[in-house]
């Protein structure tokens, strides 16, 4: 098997959608010879955040010195962003050795390890079927077993309760920000949608959390007190005090390379998790500030230049509270530049509000496609922006190249709304190595979630 073939097999996996459910994962890693008890965990779940907060708790526990695997999704430009150790992303040779080994288990359909004589419909085959992610969580597991890695920072794909990253028992459950995003399988109220982030808290394992709305709140409160959970929530006044005080003992302050001043809400809550963790995982002072120094998470506020001199701003602002998040950061560190935006979302979010919130930033706004199958129409968002902002010029464009291509005058460009077109934008301009078409395997459809 090559690399090509092996990407091809996950593509395969696609066909049978996303599943809610932990059996098909359960099944799959104990075929793997269940790497998730040989290995410690941190699950983070939220809306938005989590892999910021993943991303500062790698960097910390990799100063400190520990070998740390990190478990993320989706990528932005290349499969084998999601399974990195010690941010060195998973080798092609791994990625196919795992994919042949995984099949050869239990995915195959001429296996009977998996499907058996009873599985004899396609409904059933389908049923039994390791979906994409569920595959690829059992890769992860394996991999960070073999790599011996002293603590996995394990991210969750969507929801959490029955989220197919929701088969470990970890050291800590971090749910960062609760907001409205996935409604259509989440559930339509902040108190469903916490419902199943909450799901990952585990009987006696700590919780910590930096969700703020009320309904929210009382949702994880309760899910912890039915599981004996210690929990302790970061608020508001928690997201500048450790970047602010002075340490007593050596007159330093944490420094976050992460732009935003909500990333310092998603700082504080890897420090409380860090602080939570100590008598486990010890980690000195120094170590934590060299971490949060050295943090590196790329799509997120990400700023680049070009050679030219042009600064490009990427941001994959797909929700209304990371529209928010972006709206904020630019009229903070970024006040008195009109950028030129350049925006795609996909059709399944809220992208009018996204447009509305964002219209005023920007005199010139570009509308694209993204690459996907879910993409909203360039000329349905470019529509919101004209009437958000009817003193902005608002073009429609056939696809991201050419939207590039137009603004390359122009000094200061925020390219966001889908992570997908982040990941697409950093191949085009040369931030990130192309690859051979991997970031269609972010495409998915899932079934309604079981109440």
């Amino acid at each position: 098997m090559t690399y090509a073939e092996a990407i091809q097999f996950l593509y395969s996996l696609r066909l049978f959608g996303a599943k809610f459910g932990l059996e098909n994962t359960r099944k799959l890693a104990a075929l793997a010879g269940n790497p998730q008890e040989k290995l410690r965990f941190i699950h983070v779940a939220g809306t938005n955040g989590k892999g910021s907060t993943c991303a500062m708790l790698e960097s910390i526990y990799r100063a400190a010195g520990l070998r740390v695997g990190l478990f993320t999704s989706p990528h932005l430009v290349s499969f084998r962003e999601r399974i990195q150790v010690n941010r060195q992303l998973i080798s092609e040779n791994d990625v196919v050795r795992l994919v042949a080994e995984l099949r050869r288990t239990g995915v195959a359909p001429v296996s009977d390890l998996i499907f058996t004589k009873e599985n004899k419909t396609d409904g059933d085959r389908r049923d039994a079927c390791p979906t994409f992610f569920e595959f690829v969580t059992v890769m992860a597991l394996k991999f960070f077993a073999e790599q011996k890695c002293d603590l996995v920072i394990w991210e969750t794909g969507l929801g959490g309760r029955l989220d197919a990253t929701n088969i470990v028992m970890p050291l800590a459950s971090v749910i960062t920000n609760i907001s409205f995003d996935h409604q259509q399988w989440l559930g339509d109220t902040l108190e469903k949608i916490t419902a199943e982030k909450a799901g990952i808290i585990k009987p006696g394992v700590p919780a910590i959390t930096a969700a703020e709305a009320p309904e929210a709140l009382s949702v994880i409160e309760k899910i912890a007190l039915q599981n004996h959970a210690r929990l302790v929530v970061v608020g508001q006044a928690s997201r500048l005090s450790p970047f602010e005080k002075k340490d007593s003992e050596t007159g330093a302050t944490p420094v976050l390379r992460l732009l935003g001043d909500h990333q310092k809400l998603n700082a504080a809550l890897a420090l409380a998790t860090v602080e939570i963790l100590q008598p486990q995982i010890p980690v000195a002072k120094e170590k934590i500030r060299a971490g949060l120094a050295g943090v590196n998470w790329p799509g997120r506020l990400q700023l680049v230049q070009k050679p030219g001199g042009q600064k490009i701003l990427l941001d994959g602002a797909h929700n209304v509270a990371g529209a928010e998040a972006l709206r904020a950061t630019l009229e903070k560190n970024f006040a008195g530049a009109t950028p030129l935006l350049i925006f795609g979302a996909l059709a399944d979010k809220n992208w009018p509000e996204i447009c509305r919130i964002l219209a005023p930033l920007a005199a010139r706004i570009f509308t694209v496609p993204v690459a996907s199958e879910r993409s909203a129409d360039a000329n349905a968002l470019a529509q919101v922006f004209r009437s958000a902002n009817p003193s902005a010029e608002v073009a429609a464009f056939e696809n991201l190249s050419a939207a590039i291509n137009a603004s390359k005058d122009e000094p200061f460009v925020v390219i966001t709304g889908s992570l997908y077109l982040v990941g697409e934008a950093l191949e085009r301009l040369g931030f990130s190595p192309a690859t051979t078409g991997e970031r269609g395997l972010n495409e998915w459809g899932a079934s309604q979630i079981p109440r």
